[in-house]
């Protein structure tokens, strides 16, 4: 016996567009059943995870930062994604447009005044692109798995970036701690409320990628070339659109979105560049991107909900005393549901028996 799953010759749109919250409905069945295994009571658990952590000002706006890069880097992946080009690797491309864009307030800090931060924004716009290109390249070029490429640069730009904070870019009256210099006033992102939080304007910045990501996608030709290469490359061939620069014009798009995020949130909530600048937006983002629907307006909701299990996470550890991976658990809950939910809608399952197998062989 063996199961097979069938493509549906038809899906259901009412479905498709349900499978999200039954994605999170589901998750939250899983993570009371999770927090009873580990002696906890569940109520009181997914209060402190999905709750507690709106209850405050403060942490609305420290939603608002953590959501900022999780939007930005979703959005720009949504691309890849619809045009069937795999970018694993936005986390690296995340690091690198954080690195571009602290050149100018590390190694030029008497470099002030209104440009610095602009310049500062495109160069880390350049750095993830560029760095986004390897991968795109390598699939044009060799037909290498971008999967692959992209995720091994990853680790490439984590150890770049260790190697720059503890190196030349090590803060020489520091302490000998692995961090940068402090970056200057003209080189902070600044708040959108001065007065109530710490909030940054890297989340307006999201807001505007997700409006002209949605505006191309929708009402542009590269938006038909992408959803039609996305959906058959064969078809897309055939309307006479070259599948190389689609794959270039992707990975740029993703990863400039990626780099905006990384100097955004170097700028804005850190200060200075450190040994690690992420805790994994990079690929939570991917979570993101699929719980959106690769909708650039849905991933804005998707990555408010994917912020709050960062926020509800920590609150977690504290009132409830649970490690930091029982926290995190989470989101990979929610990746399997909301693939589930997707795969279901798509196919069915059929169960074909040993006995059925001889009986079509014998006909």
């Amino acid at each position: 016996m063996r199961i097979e799953l069938v493509r549906r010759p038809q899906h259901s749109a009412l479905f498709s567009a349900l499978s999200p919250f039954i994605a999170l409905f589901l998750t939250l069945i899983a993570g009371a059943i999770l927090f009873s295994i580990l002696g906890k009571n569940p109520f009181a658990a997914l209060y402190s995870y999905f709750i507690e952590p709106l209850t405050e000002v403060w942490s609305i706006h420290e939603l608002l930062i953590k959501a900022a890069p999780l939007i930005l880097i979703a959005v720009g992946l949504s691309v890849c994604f619809l045009s069937n080009n795999w970018n694993i690797g936005a986390e690296g491309q995340f690091i690198a447009g954080g690195i571009a864009g602290s050149f100018l307030p590390i190694v030029f800090p008497g470099f002030q005044g209104w440009y610095v931060l602009p310049l500062m924004l495109l160069l880390g716009m350049a750095g993830g692109a560029a760095y986004a290109t390897i991968p795109a390249f390598l699939k044009v070029r060799f037909n290498t798995n971008e999967i692959l490429t992209s995720l091994m640069l990853v680790y490439v730009a984590q150890l770049f970036l260790d190697w720059l904070v503890r190196g030349p870019w090590r803060n020489p009256q520091g302490y000998n701690f692995p961090e940068t210099i402090q970056f200057n006033a003209s080189a902070v992102l600044p708040e959108i409320w001065t007065e109530s939080g710490r909030a940054h304007w890297g989340f307006i910045l999201a807001l505007i990628a997700a409006l002209a990501v949605w505006f191309t996608l929708s009402r542009t030709l590269s938006g038909f070339e992408i959803k039609v290469f996305g959906r058959s490359a064969r078809a897309g061939r055939f309307a006479g659109f070259s599948a190389g620069r689609l794959t270039f014009f992707a990975f740029l798009i993703s990863g400039a979105l990626a780099g905006l995020a990384g100097i955004a949130e170097v700028s804005g909530a850190v200060g200075q560049l450190r040994t690690s600048i992420s805790p994994g937006y990079g690929f939570t983002a991917i979570i993101v991107a699929f719980l959106g629907r690769l909708n650039p307006l849905g991933i804005v909701a998707a990555g408010l909900v994917l912020a709050l299990t960062y926020l509800g996470g920590e609150a977690a550890q504290i009132s409830l005393g649970i490690s930091e991976k029982s926290a995190r658990i989470f989101q990979g809950i929610m990746l399997f549901f909301i693939l589930a939910s997707d795969t279901l809608i798509y196919y069915r399952i059929r169960i074909v028996s040993h006995l059925g197998d001889a009986a079509a062989k014998g006909a």
